[in-house]
Formats: structure tokens, C-alpha cells, sequence
């Protein structure tokens, strides 16, 4: 199958220019003007429109087990509104649970999401347990392709672990060419907190925010950042959403380490009044990091732009208000935590970039390419070059939209966005050159996406 968009501008993270991409089966071909039309089964005008790389979401929970619940977006469903954003990859979380072992998980993960998804996909592996003796088993995960490692410094009892496990993962993911994600917190002041609280009555969905506040992320940060540095290895912290915590990643980065970071959309839009809406609606918004003091949200979007952040991605883990964020009327503990938004990422970015005044290959950058290189998928993924993958958005950056639990296609009753207007939409979307999305339609099928395997971090 021969694929010719014509008329296009192409935007990626280094350049901006008008062309014509030509893509023979899953790969781009050739780019250029005037491109020849033999053997060409398809042609897609792009006039008017952008053509960016596939955009990358590197942080997303399909199915996740959670406070009594599951995540409410399978690796079907979830994937397949990933796809209506402009998103042709997702990285989710193979968590291993107490007692499991690393290949035990990885199979876990396989056999809910293998023959499921619209996308590509792959995951973090998302360490509990690491004991010396499972350094064979650590090098083994590598061989298959999972090359990042997430850490919890939070929920103790349940995922976190203590700095021993977190210097020889670390060390053992550095040594490897591969990269350690950190859920940045202090679990054990928190936890004290979240005790004080219920015994004072303080049961709403708002002292959630305040049993986290961010200092507690940033205290998580900084031994993170300083772990890392210790261990010689590069380090990520996810969900970034507060002022303190960037700064102490700014520190870091200014002192030469490999230290990266996310924040995702929801700390780009919302802060914490959101919590004290009526009628249990904070309950909505309780995920975690809570959102933080609306000040700290300008602050977020100037370490984006200024590189102290890399990307976006979007803790994809929606719950139903009805039925399960309802679980924790009465004791805020309760609430599951998580919120949906793989699926409006890609045009909140790029309305909330375009009235910032920034470039579009920064745009680009922080939604794909960034991604794609730090977490071992570029020049396959996250660029339109000849080689890669032909996974491909066309972008119309003067569609105008409402965002709305009605209209969305993520398996959630609400939006976290519900009733905002913004600019630009994906209207066509290819992933390894076949044509999912057209016309507002899905037109890919369960199981398109392949199991993404991927190398050695590249530092950004």
C-alpha cells in the first residue's frame, strides 16, 4: 500500500516546511515536491494543515487495578480515543505486585493489552521488589525491549520502596542504557497525614490536595535527584505539578545531571479550587499529585518551553463518577485515583502553546519527539523523516471545538476539561501508514497496534 500526502506543512521538532510525504507500507519513503503519483493507492490532500509526528503518550493506565476498582479505559477502548487525539503510541505500567516476578508482570501486561490495541504500544516496568539476586531477571526485561523503570516513593505497603531498591535500580537501569521514572513523594509524612485527618473528620474529597501538598512532592524530588546523581544513572520524575517540585529538577539539571521531567495537561489547566466544587465533584479530580495553587501553572508551561520540563503526557487512569469515584463518599481514601485525558492532549497543548507564543516545533517536541528519544523509540517514532514510521497526524489548527464527556470516546462518564473551547484538531491519523482515524471516524481495527519494543534512553 502506497500513501501520498500532498500539500501539507511539516511541522517536527527541528524544522518547518512545506512538502509532500510519500509512505510505502509502513514506512516513509521519500519527501518532497512534486512527488510521482505511479503505484500511489492513496492520496490525502493536507492543504491547509500540519502534518506532525505521531504524538506519544508516555504515561497512561488502561485497566489498572485500584482501590477496589479498575480503571475504566481497557487497552481497547483507551487506545482507540488515544487515536481520535493524534496519539500513536502509549506507554503504560506493568506493575509488579508483591511476590511477582518481573517476567510474571511483563505476561500480565501481554495478555491484557496484546491483540487489543489500535496503537502501539509498550510499558514501563514499574519495580516493588529488586533483590541482588534478581539482577539476571532485571537484564532479561532489557533483552525484551522494556527499557524504563518506575519507582513509587509514595503508598507504602503497597508499591513504594525504600532508597536501597531505588540506588540498584537505578544503577542496574543506568548501566543498561535505560532510564528510572520516579513517582516523586514523601509516602511516609503523607501517610501520617491522611491518619490526622480522618480522625478529625476531615473526610471531603479536598483533603486529598491537602494531605499532599507540594512540598512533600518536592522532598520527593530532591532524594530522587540526589539518589540518581549517587547511582551515576539518569533519572525522570513523572506527573511534575507544582512550582517546588520543578525547581528542584531546574537544580539538578543546572548542575549537569541527567535529570528529566513531565507535567501533564491537567496541571497545564487546572488548580486546586477544583476541589471544592458541590456534591462530591472534587471527588473528580482527586488523582495524584493533586492539582496544585493556580500561580504554579504559568510556571509549569515556562519550564516546558524553557527545557527544565520535556514533555507532556496525561496519568491517563479514568474512573467513573458513577459507581467508583462515588466509593469514597464519606472517606476521601477511598476516592481511586486517576482521571481521564488521552484523548484531548495533543489540541490542549497546542491551544494552550499558541497563546503562549510558542513555536510549533516546540509543540511538536514536548508531545512526541522528546518522548520518542528519551524513551528509546526515536527515529522510529517521533519524527517525519524517510525511515520511520509512518505514524502521521494531519492537524487543523483552525478547527474550533467544545470538550465534552458527551463527545469524547475515552469509557468515562466526565471530562476533566468539560466545556472548555480550543483550537486545533487532528482530522486524519495514520499509524505505520495506515489510515485509523478520517473524517471524525474510526477506520482502524482491535490489534492494529503492535507491541513496541525499545532501546537506550538519548538525553535530551
Amino acid at each position: 500500500m502506497k500513501t501520498l500526502i500532498q500539500n501539507g506543512r511539516i511541522i517536527t521538532a527541528a524544522d518547518d516546511y512545506s512538502a509532500d510525504v510519500l509512505i510505502d507500507g509502513e514506512t516513509i519513503s521519500a519527501i518532497g515536491h512534486k512527488l510521482p503519483l505511479a503505484g500511489v493507492d492513496k492520496i490525502i490532500d493536507a492543504g491547509g494543515k500540519y502534518l506532525i509526528p505521531g504524538a506519544i503518550d508516555p504515561h497512561v493506565h488502561m485497566e489498572l487495578p485500584f482501590g477496589g476498582t479498575v480503571s475504566s479505559d481497557t487497552f481497547e477502548t483507551g487506545t482507540r480515543a488515544a487515536a481520535f487525539g493524534g496519539t500513536t503510541s502509549i506507554i503504560d505500567f506493568a506493575i509488579q505486585y508483591k511476590g511477582k516476578t518481573f517476567q510474571q508482570t511483563i505476561d500480565d501486561w501481554h495478555a491484557k493489552a496484546s491483540g487489543n490495541c489500535a496503537i502501539d504500544y509498550s510499558y514501563h516496568m514499574a519495580v516493588t521488589e529488586y533483590r541482588p539476586d534478581q539482577e539476571k531477571e532485571f537484564a532479561r526485561v532489557i533483552d525484551q525491549g522494556i527499557t524504563t523503570f518506575k519507582l513509587f516513593l509514595a503508598y507504602p505497603g503497597v508499591f513504594m520502596v525504600d532508597d536501597q531498591t531505588m540506588f540498584r535500580v537505578m544503577r542496574s537501569a543506568g548501566e543498561a542504557g535505560g532510564l528510572t521514572l520516579v513517582h516523586a513523594e514523601n509516602g511516609d509524612a503523607i501517610t501520617l497525614k491522611i491518619a490526622e485527618l480522618m480522625a478529625a473528620g476531615k473526610t471531603e474529597p479536598k483533603y486529598h490536595e491537602e494531605s499532599r501538598p507540594p512540598v512533600m512532592q518536592a522532598d520527593g524530588t530532591a532524594r530522587a535527584l540526589r539518589v540518581a546523581e549517587f547511582a551515576n544513572a539518569p533519572v525522570f520524575i513523572v506527573h511534575v505539578s507544582c512550582e517546588a517540585s520543578m525547581i528542584e529538577l531546574m537544580r539538578a539539571r543546572d548542575r549537569g545531571n541527567a535529570a528529566y521531567g513531565e507535567t501533564c495537561t491537567q496541571y497545564l489547566f487546572l488548580d486546586k479550587s477544583y476541589y471544592d466544587k458541590p456534591d462530591f465533584e472534587g471527588a473528580k479530580y482527586v488523582f495524584t499529585p493533586p492539582l496544585a495553587p493556580k500561580q504554579d501553572i504559568e510556571q509549569l508551561w515556562k519550564a516546558l518551553k524553557l527545557g527544565y520540563l520535556q514533555e507532556v503526557s496525561t496519568d491517563h487512569c479514568p474512573f467513573n463518577f458513577n459507581g467508583q469515584k462515588e466509593l469514597g463518599r464519606g472517606d476521601f481514601t477511598k476516592i481511586p485515583n486517576g482521571g481521564p485525558g488521552v484523548e484531548d492532549r495533543l489540541s490542549l497543548v497546542y491551544d494552550g502553546a499558541m497563546k503562549r507564543g510558542w513555536p510549533l516545533t516546540k509543540w511538536v517536541d514536548v508531545c512526541s519527539t522528546a518522548s520518542a528519544k528519551l524513551f528509546g523509540m526515536f527515529p522510529k517514532k517521533g519524527t517525519i523523516a524517510v525511515g520511520s514510521d509512518a505514524d502521521i497526524v494531519i492537524f487543523d489548527p483552525n478547527a474550533k471545538r467544545t470538550i465534552s464527556a458527551k463527545t469524547h470516546h475515552m469509557n468515562c462518564d466526565y471530562s476533566l476539561f468539560e466545556g472548555m473551547e480550543i483550537s486545533g484538531k487532528p482530522t486524519t491519523v495514520l499509524s505505520r501508514g495506515k489510515v485509523i482515524i478520517e473524517n471524525g471516524q474510526y477506520v482502524g481495527r482491535k490489534g492494529d497496534g503492535q507491541f513496541l519494543k525499545r532501546g537506550a534512553t538519548i538525553g535530551v
